[in-house]
């Protein structure tokens, strides 16, 4: 007996690269951008799956998840999402963290 696969809400593929576990072949491939990045110098290093939570007027509302957060040689920093599907709730958390950090979110598709 076979155990079907069980696919995920928007059919993403989940990706093992690095010994690392990515959402999808999306997510993965761009971490291997990422890699080559560093080596190019067009970005120091970068952090994945980084938290911000989301607080207004005093009172943690949600916590965004950032898929990829980016780092500059000039020491700024960029957000990425690498996203298939806009839901409603990722609008929303992106005018959230705009609000409340200003900081937009790149997204990579």
């Amino acid at each position: 007996m076979n155990p079907t696969k069980k696919t995920t809400k928007y059919r993403s593929v989940p990706t093992l690269i690095d010994d690392i576990r990515f959402d999808s072949k999306a997510e993965a491939r761009f971490y291997g951008l990422l890699k080559l990045r560093i080596r190019a110098g067009e970005i120091t290093g970068f952090d994945r799956q980084v938290p911000f939570p989301l607080i207004v007027n005093g009172h943690l509302v949600c916590h965004y998840k950032a898929d990829f957060v980016l780092y500059k040689p000039d020491g700024s920093q960029e957000i990425i999402d690498v996203k298939g599907v806009q839901t409603p709730e990722f609008r929303l958390k992106r005018k959230l963290l705009k609000a409340c950090y200003g900081h937009e979110i790149i997204i990579v598709n």
